[in-house]
């Protein structure tokens, strides 16, 4: 029982002390969607769960506030339309953070928003 409850406490995500605790869902074909009823600089995005609706399923890209576009998942032909997750642990050092999807792709964003 001693070794479950530590490999469980292990397994969480911590950054600095924060475990994520929001979620956001963004559609497809949603352009810059900021994460958090405000956002900010210290939003924590700890993983995304990419859902393809569709073997086609299009692009999806993340921002740190204004920053350049980064590419999480890209366009091609699934074999499956399984949920795919990406961890990302990632602290946002110059505002929200952004989720843009493509067509056929929706996205939930897991994190500590603000």
């Amino acid at each position: 029982m001693k070794t479950l409850i530590l490999l469980i406490l292990i397994s969480l995500p911590a950054i600095a002390g924060v475990y994520p605790t929001d979620y956001e869902t963004v559609a497809a074909s949603q352009t810059d969607q900021a994460l958090g009823p405000v956002g900010g600089a210290g939003d924590v995005l700890d993983r995304l769960i990419i859902v393809p609706a569709t073997a086609g399923a299009g692009n999806v890209s993340i921002k740190d506030g204004g920053g350049s576009a980064i590419s999480v998942f890209a366009t091609g032909t699934l074999s499956d339309l399984h949920p795919i997750v990406i961890p990302l642990s990632a602290r946002s050092t110059s505002g929200a953070w952004k989720v843009t999807t493509g067509a056929n792709v929706s996205v939930i964003a897991v994190g500590a928003f603000k």
